[in-house]
């Protein structure tokens, strides 16, 4: 079973929230681009996703889809959380792209409160598929 066949298995809220995070990260990097203050941020968000695709495609292979897949976002969306709060204290970043980014971090910060439950729980035992109906 494919990583995106397993995502379909999950509740739909789950689904929604995927394809939510997906685009708010497109559109917020594709607005970022456009100012030369928060450029760079772009590319720090592009550079940090496609890491987090090819570390999530290869530790889905190695172990399937457990709870331990959480560990991905929280190596490395932390850091990019905590590199966009920081940056959040730049006053040459203009509003709409101060706004930008407050919105990238919240959809960060939601997603981390359910990767740090989700290796927690992993951590304590949990070690079944997330596959409803998986032997």
């Amino acid at each position: 079973m494919s990583f995106e066949e397993a995502i379909a298995t999950q509740p739909a809220w789950i689904q929604y929230w995927v394809n939510a995070m997906g685009l708010v990260f497109v559109v917020s990097i594709v607005v970022l681009l456009f100012s030369a203050s928060t450029r760079r941020d772009a590319v720090v968000m592009i550079a940090t996703l496609a890491a987090t695709f090819g570390a999530m495609m290869w530790l889905y292979g190695q172990v399937g889809y457990v709870r331990l897949l959480g560990v991905v976002h929280v190596v490395l969306w932390t850091p990019l959380a905590i590199y966009l709060w920081r940056r959040l204290a730049d006053a040459t970043i203009g509003t709409p792209f101060r706004q930008t980014i407050w919105l990238v971090l919240a959809v960060i910060v939601v997603s981390l409160a359910f990767d740090y439950v989700d290796v927690g729980r992993y951590a304590l035992g949990e070690r079944a598929s997330m596959i409803p109906n998986a032997t």
